[in-house]
């Protein structure tokens, strides 16, 4: 089967900067929360899970892991890592339910959360940068010779950051396949949960899934 459009692998980087936020106590990260810049609030949560991917204990969210580590919040912590970005498609809804969250508790706890932390939380950015990596492939089997050869930093902006750049429910992989009409295909891979797996293991499930499918 050959796509009329090919898929286009790119890979990424990210120059990260600091910000001048920072935030000693929860309530003053509730209160930071409103002010900080998406491209902060992305690189708190979606790129965090790409740089933590590999993590077996702790949380992938930066926020979560500031809560625990910093304040020993445990309770609050598993509520922030248990939000699963993969259901956001726009950061101001992710935002808003960390604010929730957060807002909840220091309503709870008011002298919690003027308790200060271990270390501050510095709100951090990362400015993106894109290569194509080479021609376009045009067949599933050139997409899988592909895929397996990427990067760890081009799988994540493929599989995780493209949710909100597509501002859609799936992925750059599942995008692309649907239009070959491969929709069962499609949607196998929108479903590998990126939280139980690391990269290199949810990159495995896809080849899996496709190698199935070319031999149907």
């Amino acid at each position: 089967m050959t796509a009329t459009q090919g898929f286009q692998f790119y890979t990424a980087a990210y120059v990260v900067r600091i910000n001048n936020q920072r935030a000693s106590t929860l309530a003053e990260m509730h209160e930071c929360l409103d002010s900080a810049s998406d491209a902060s609030i992305f690189f708190h949560t979606f790129q965090s899970l790409g740089h933590h991917h590999f993590l077996t204990e702790g949380f992938s969210s930066d926020f979560a892991q500031w809560v625990l580590a910093g304040l020993n919040f445990r309770e609050l912590a598993e509520r922030l890592g248990g939000i699963d970005i993969r259901d956001y498609v726009e950061l101001a809804e992710l935002r808003g339910d960390l604010s929730r969250m957060m807002g909840e508790y220091c309503e709870a706890h008011p002298r919690e959360a003027r308790i200060s932390a271990f270390e501050p939380f510095h709100f951090c950015e990362g400015a993106e940068v894109t290569v194509p990596l080479g021609a376009p492939v045009l067949s599933l089997e050139e997409f899988e010779r592909g895929l397996k050869s990427l990067s760890h930093t081009s799988l994540y902006y493929h599989f995780l950051a493209s949710r909100l750049r597509l501002r859609l429910n799936t992925n750059d992989f599942s995008h692309w396949l649907e239009t070959l009409s491969l929709n069962a295909l499609a949607r196998r891979i929108n479903a590998i949960d990126i939280y139980t797996n690391t990269l290199d293991t949810a990159r495995d499930a896809m080849v899996r899934l496709i190698d199935w499918e070319v031999a149907q």
